[in-house]
């Protein structure tokens, strides 16, 4: 996970997801974050600004394309 400091711009909760949008001033960059709240697991996309809100509100479908292997974190 990301360490540095960064804003929240964006989240929302809905069946035992937790999903936020983050973005870190220093380099500019933007980043979902995914809690699976029941098994307390987690999984963080880095993603082109341009994609951000696609990514925030289909981070699954997100994850399948760039990051498949994050989805067994979610399972």
């Amino acid at each position: 996970m990301y360490a540095g400091h960064r804003q929240d711009l964006a989240h929302r909760r809905g069946d035992g997801i937790d999903v936020i949008l983050w973005w870190s001033p220093e380099d500019n960059s933007v980043a979902v974050e995914v809690m699976h709240l029941a098994t307390d697991s987690s999984f963080e996309l880095v993603v082109e600004r341009s994609r951000a809100l696609d990514a925030f509100y289909h981070p699954f479908a997100y994850a399948a394309r760039r990051s498949p292997e994050l989805l067994d974190v979610a399972a």
